[in-house]
């Protein structure tokens, strides 16, 4: 009954993201429900395309509309043949048997047959070169790295390590010392002081300290932004696109004295930002519902400093974010290129002469990264770039971009000054 309820959970949540086109975040598992669901959720999305290809190649003619759940099912099923520990003939059973719950027990037969046949194939079919992204995303990564695209396919469908920054009144050293005593290895990353990177993931109260603020759940790629904006006492810094509060509590704690100003335009979002700043006791940040790309907001005293993390397709976290691959279109690249291009105009109004403006996002497109930033700085005399001289990512024709690798996410930064 429990593997039964597993998999119809599993279920639900898949045909959420693939026929509703809900993001896997928006998912909200009951307390109940098992590490294994969510493992063949994730699972399933992450390699949808390579599924979908196998399954649909074997119907002998598309399910109608109202049972697009069977074949939602039937790559459930796959996902367990070909990628899972579980099982072959509990894979098969199980999966065969959530049909009884959706009442369609007549699909039996048909979702036996073509599991079973994935099951005969699996040796042929794990040899097979399948980057499981869709056709506009292979092509675009392809044309941006040609030298890489095979390491991000290949990073970007596994899961990625979770990685946490230890507030610097912690030894680093000692916490992870702690963490080995919890039974939780981690190891340091030389680019990012605060980071330990962890062998396994843990529950966020398993570490040692979490509810009184002694870290804060980021990829060592994220980690690089504040120190690279290097945030001083007294400087008036804006954090733009702040939630979840990640890099402002990061600014606060390398800066307890500089006053910051946390910038979103999702309320919902916002609430996470305080929810954090109060879990580390922070006294000097501004909170303010905002869009980026206008000024209404603004009471027009000039930024020292100004992190710019720019809403971006997010291509750099798909390993973390498997749905992207599914719900990201050709057409969200373009508008986004726009937004962010409007966001840089407007923000740089507000940053004083001789301030500085870090740019960032989690996206590997060239478009929203290095020719964005190229393009800014070429229309305009009283901007010019920063050189990032750090033993992280590869140097771009303005910034560096890091690709998905072991221990970082695919990002981009490029640090730009406002000439005097």
């Amino acid at each position: 009954m429990e593997t039964n309820h597993t998999r119809l959970v599993a279920l639900e949540a898949i045909c959420s993201v693939v026929l509703d086109k809900r993001s896997l975040s928006s998912i909200v598992y009951h307390q109940d429900d098992s590490a294994l669901t969510k493992s063949l959720v994730f699972g399933t999305i992450r390699f949808y395309h390579q599924l979908n290809d196998i399954v649909t190649g074997l119907l002998n003619h598309s399910l109608e509309k109202e049972d697009l759940d069977i074949h939602c099912l039937m790559l459930l099923g796959a996902y367990q043949i070909l990628y899972s520990k579980v099982a072959i003939h509990a894979s098969i059973y199980e999966t065969v048997n959530v049909l009884n719950a959706l009442d369609k027990s007549w699909a039996k037969g048909l979702v036996n047959a073509i599991l079973r046949q994935i099951d005969r194939d699996q040796a042929l079919l794990k040899q097979q070169i399948h980057y499981s992204h869709p056709t506009w995303m292979v092509k675009k990564i392809k044309q941006n790295y040609p030298d890489n695209f095979e390491q991000i396919f290949s990073q970007n469908n596994i899961q990625a390590p979770m990685t946490i920054r230890i507030h610097p009144q912690y030894s680093l050293n000692e916490y992870q010392q702690r963490l080995t005593e919890f039974g939780t290895n981690a190891k340091t990353v030389n680019v990012a002081p605060q980071a330990l990177v962890l062998e396994k993931p843990v529950s966020v109260y398993d570490l040692p300290d979490f509810e009184s603020g002694s870290c804060y759940v980021q990829d060592a790629s994220a980690q690089l932004a504040a120190h690279l904006l290097a945030p001083a006492s007294q400087e008036r810094i804006l954090d733009a696109c702040s939630a979840p509060g990640g890099k402002t509590t990061h600014l606060c704690e390398l800066a307890p004295n500089a006053s910051v100003v946390a910038l979103d335009s999702d309320l919902d979002r916002l609430d996470r930002v305080k929810q954090n700043i109060q879990r580390f006791k922070l006294n000097n940040v501004d909170i303010i519902q905002g869009n980026a790309q206008q000024q209404d907001w603004w009471d027009g005293e000039l930024f020292d400093k100004i992190l710019l993390d720019a809403p971006c397709s997010a291509t750099g976290v798909i390993r973390r974010h498997p749905d992207i691959k599914l719900l990201r279109k050709p057409k969200d690249i373009v508008n986004l290129v726009k937004l962010q291009a409007q966001i840089l105009d407007n923000l740089w109004q507000m940053l004083k002469p001789g301030g500085t403006l870090l740019y960032a996002t989690c996206s590997i497109l060239k478009s929203e990264n290095e020719l964005q930033i190229s393009q800014f700085i070429q229309g305009r005399q009283d901007a010019e770039e920063v050189k990032i001289n750090l033993d992280w990512g590869i140097k771009t024709a303005v910034g560096r971009q890091q690709l998905p690798s072991n221990e970082f996410d695919g990002f981009y930064y490029a640090k730009i000054k406002k000439i005097m």
